[in-house]
């Protein structure tokens, strides 16, 4: 019985294989055509320039692709005549393979997306971005059937067997992180404040990569409506600092991005003020600010959406922004010095946790912050105070004067650390705010 069953097992094979291979000769004896992506832009001699593209980089294999799907957008012949005008050149063969590749692969994104599924919002194409793995965005707009805000699409859903194509009249070009602010509406006062500070250059800046967090035209009203002015009103000065307080350094997209405090490319006394990340449901700036949209790749980097604008925080700002300072914030507001630690400074602030004030008031036999005046606060919060702007790396063992004449510190610097005193501890340094910088103490210092 198992031989009778084996038996027929091959006979079935046998036959289904068979049966295939005389379907694929009366398939090809039939005149059976293929009809790909570059199939259909062969066939369409407006695509002739387009088609020598393809081949000159080998494109034209991997667009012939049978189990993948693309969507392209593709250049008419009149879309790269115009191209080679714009960069002043005759031929395509005066444009670098290299060069030549990534710009046809930013008109390809994987999948089959036909007309009425593409909607208003930015898109991953083919074309390799500056960090491994990352692909370059667009930003189509169906309201203006607009591309990058530079190309039109002019005709939609020419179907191949393996994808889509929607026809442009301008070839589009990989975006640097101004040119997408550029080209999305929604960016309008981002470039304007931009422009004005005097940041473009800097912005467009091909050899450096930054990640940006780039507030919406919203964002900007809402700030200018409480500051009570215009854009206008806002010197190039001002704004500088407030806009580089959006900027890190290096590609960060939003599956890396950790709580913590960053520095921005903002500075105050020669270092870099930090923004504080908060990643616990959902991304969340200074505890204020959302990011509302993420990873739009440029050729310069990575941009997330957010919907308020960032100022430099002074190091009151900090306390208030990190709930770990909550009993400290309500410490200093008691005390009335929240103006004073407000002001120009610079001022050196080491900030006792919760924790810190939790075990002082256990030790007092208190309730908290309640249960002292403002005369017994403010000697002790003063003596967490030191003038200057004095990060970690600056500080050495010795006596150091604080905002409380009758109390200096007793510090030691060595290869454990910092340590205030024989038992209080720098447990993180270099909290760099705009008029002065935090170390985080784990320890009350009772003067």
């Amino acid at each position: 019985m198992k031989n009778y069953f084996k038996l027929f097992a091959l006979v079935s094979f046998l036959g289904i294989t068979l049966f295939s291979m005389s379907c694929k000769k009366d398939s090809t004896n039939s005149g059976f055509k293929s009809n790909t992506i570059v199939d259909v832009a062969m066939a369409n001699p407006d695509f002739s320039i387009l088609v020598t593209a393809l081949k000159k980089t080998g494109l034209d294999i991997a667009l012939s692709n049978t189990i993948a799907d693309f969507t392209v957008f593709a250049p008419n012949n009149a879309a790269f005549a115009a191209l080679l005008s714009e960069l002043k050149v005759t031929s395509l063969d005066d444009i670098p393979a290299s060069t030549l590749t990534k710009v046809l692969l930013y008109h390809v994104k994987s999948g089959k997306a036909t007309a009425s599924q593409i909607t208003t919002g930015y898109y991953s194409t083919l074309s390799a971005g500056p960090a491994d793995g990352s692909t370059l965005s667009m930003y189509v707009d169906m309201s203006t059937t607009t591309i990058n805000g530079r190309s039109k699409i002019t005709k939609t859903d020419i179907m191949a067997s393996n994808g889509v194509i929607h026809v442009i009249d301008k070839v589009l070009l990989p975006m640097s992180l101004v040119d997408h602010a550029l080209a999305n509406p929604t960016f309008s006062s981002l470039v304007a404040a931009v422009s004005k500070a005097n940041l473009v250059g800097a912005l467009a800046d091909n050899t450096k990569i930054y990640t940006v967090f780039a507030p919406t035209n919203a964002a900007f009203s809402a700030l200018l409506s409480k500051l009570g002015v215009t854009l206008n009103d806002l010197s190039a000065g001002t704004l500088s600092p407030i806009l580089l307080y959006h900027v890190l350094n290096g590609f960060i997209p939003a599956a890396k991005v950790t709580a913590g405090y960053f520095p921005t490319l903002s500075t105050a006394f020669g270092k870099n003020v930090v923004v504080q990340i908060a990643t616990t449901g959902g991304v969340l700036l200074n505890n204020s600010s959302k990011v509302v949209a993420t990873d739009v790749v440029a050729t310069n980097g990575i941009i997330h959406v957010i919907d308020q604008v960032l100022l430099p925080p002074t190091v009151v700002d900090l306390a208030l922004q990190n709930s770990m300072f909550s009993t400290l914030v309500l410490a200093v507001v008691k005390a009335d010095l929240a103006t004073t630690l407000s002001g120009a400074g610079p001022f050196t602030v080491f900030a006792p946790t919760n924790d810190a004030f939790a075990a002082l008031f256990s030790a007092l036999k208190i309730s908290g912050v309640d249960a002292l005046t403002k005369d017994q606060l403010t000697p002790i919060l003063l003596a967490h105070v030191v003038s200057g702007n004095v990060q970690s790396g600056s500080l050495s063992s010795g006596s150091v004067p604080t905002l409380n004449s009758a109390k200096s510190l007793n510090v030691t610097v060595n290869g454990s650390g910092v340590t205030i005193g024989t038992d209080i501890h720098v447990i993180k340094a270099d909290v760099q705010g705009s008029n002065g910088v935090v170390h985080v103490i784990d320890k009350v210092i009772v003067p």
